[in-house]
């Protein structure tokens, strides 16, 4: 019994001891483990510390920030010394960072304006005392810039076709948190269905095993993060393999090649054949023109260039042979000359047939166009006597306004002489006139 009570004595003193030696040691703390800010914002990270003298003569305040990655090198942002009251700061921090020191209150904040994704680091705020390093001297927290995620990309990686092995990928290039993605599939009918029997998604990447014509359809990728989502889509089109796309343009592209060339081949044998046709009309081959001379004596000409069926040539034959065969050759050039001058005679009359047809086609232009003047000198004609008949009715309404004002004036006149000749006393009136009657209207003033 006696032992038991000198033990729970012992570890009562123990723990007052700590507890003392725990209140008068110095004291960093930040609020919160982790701070949530979006892209841009100007930011407080608060820090407080509490020291174990009143007044310390040297207090070291100083921010750091350090990558969220295991092994990333810490970076100093500012240092503050309370003695001299000076403040530096790292110049990558330069003039996006500041510090809301109060040394009594023991307050030292870190404000940082317009942060980035490269402000998604673990801060930490220490404090340094001459004399003072027992306790907590040093706080962290994490700041993690919230971005939303970009528009993602959707590609296909592998053939399209019957029995292959195909990945959908889908990838956002920034997003802070880390964007989560998730696929859904609609068939060819863009109806809403289950994911498919042989099929992954992970990370992104949707894998598709052993596809086929059911595999066909849209597909959308969603990318989503605390802040927003965003969706692509990509639309997949299975095959059999002797319908891939390459083959088939190859085919086609064959196919128009060999019509291209054909219409060529056309072309240029049409276009030959006209201009054959066109030198033949105008007689200008030359071996229609020229004359073939006689074979002199001694030379070895054969008769049109071929022997004769024997297979002897012209000096095997006799004279009379020869000159037999030279009457013939000339009597076939007369014909030939005699064809050609009929040809270019027919090439002649044609030709003075257009002259004549173009001759009788201006005639008939120059009567065309002697027509078409007598015709604006007519209109012309028309327009001036138009006018005339106009100037004329305008001068027969101002005559006859005149005239109608003339004729009312007059009348207002006689009435008015009337009027007079009424209102005149009955003495000077004639006797041999009649009363007037009672019911005489009153005079009417026709001035007003």
């Amino acid at each position: 019994m006696q032992v038991s009570a000198m033990e729970r004595r012992i570890s009562t003193l123990t723990l007052l001891c700590l507890v003392l030696s725990g209140v008068g040691a110095l004291d960093v703390n930040i609020p919160k483990e982790v701070y949530e800010y979006a892209r841009g914002d100007n930011i407080t990270l608060p820090c407080s510390f509490k020291p174990k003298a009143t007044n310390p003569p040297m207090i070291v305040i100083s921010w750091s920030a350090e990558g969220a990655q295991a092994n990333a090198e810490e970076t100093l942002i500012l240092t503050y010394y309370s003695g001299s009251k000076t403040l530096d700061i790292k110049s990558l921090y330069e003039g996006r960072v500041a510090l809301d020191v109060d040394v009594p209150k023991g307050k030292a904040d870190l404000k940082l304006s317009s942060i980035t994704l490269a402000e998604n680091k673990v801060f930490e705020c220490r404090v340094q005392i001459p004399g003072d390093d027992e306790g907590k001297p040093a706080d962290t927290a994490r700041v993690v810039v919230l971005v939303a995620p970009s528009t993602p990309i959707c590609k296909i990686e592998g053939k399209a076709e019957y029995g292959q092995n195909i990945n959908l990928t889908c990838k956002s290039e920034e997003g802070s948190p880390p964007p989560t993605y998730k696929w859904d599939s609609r068939d060819v009918r863009n109806v809403p269905r289950v994911p498919l029997p042989r099929s992954t998604d992970k990370d992104g990447i949707l894998s598709l095993f052993n596809i086929s014509k059911e595999a066909s359809g849209f597909y959308i990728c969603t990318s989503a993060n605390k802040i927003r989502s965003t969706t692509c889509n990509v639309t997949l089109a299975v095959m059999p393999p002797s319908m891939n796309i390459g083959s088939t343009a190859g085919i086609i592209g064959g196919v128009v090649a060999a019509l291209i060339a054909l219409i060529i081949i056309i072309y240029c044998c049409c276009c030959r054949k006209k201009k054959k046709e066109e030198e033949y009309a105008m007689g200008v081959r030359g071996e229609e023109y020229s004359d073939k001379e006689p074979p002199r004596n001694g030379e070895s000409r054969r008769a049109d260039g071929q022997e004769d069926n024997h297979g002897y040539d012209d000096r095997a034959r006799s004279p009379g042979d020869r000159s037999d065969r030279y009457e013939e050759r000339r009597e076939r050039n007369y014909e030939n000359r005699r064809d050609v001058d009929n040809r270019g005679r027919d090439y002649d009359d044609r030709r003075s047939d257009y002259d004549d047809r173009r001759s009788d086609y201006a005639d008939r232009r120059s009567d065309y166009d002697d027509r078409r003047s007598d015709y604006n000198d007519r209109r012309s004609d028309y327009t001036e006597r138009r006018d005339r008949y106009s100037d004329r009715n305008e001068r027969y309404d101002d005559e006859g306004r005149y005239e109608d004002d003339r004729r009312y004036n007059d009348d207002r006149r006689d009435r008015r002489n009337d009027d007079d000749r009424y209102e005149e006393p009955y003495d000077d009136r004639d006797p041999d006139r009649p009363p007037v009657p009672a019911n005489k209207p009153p005079r009417k003033d026709y001035d007003v």
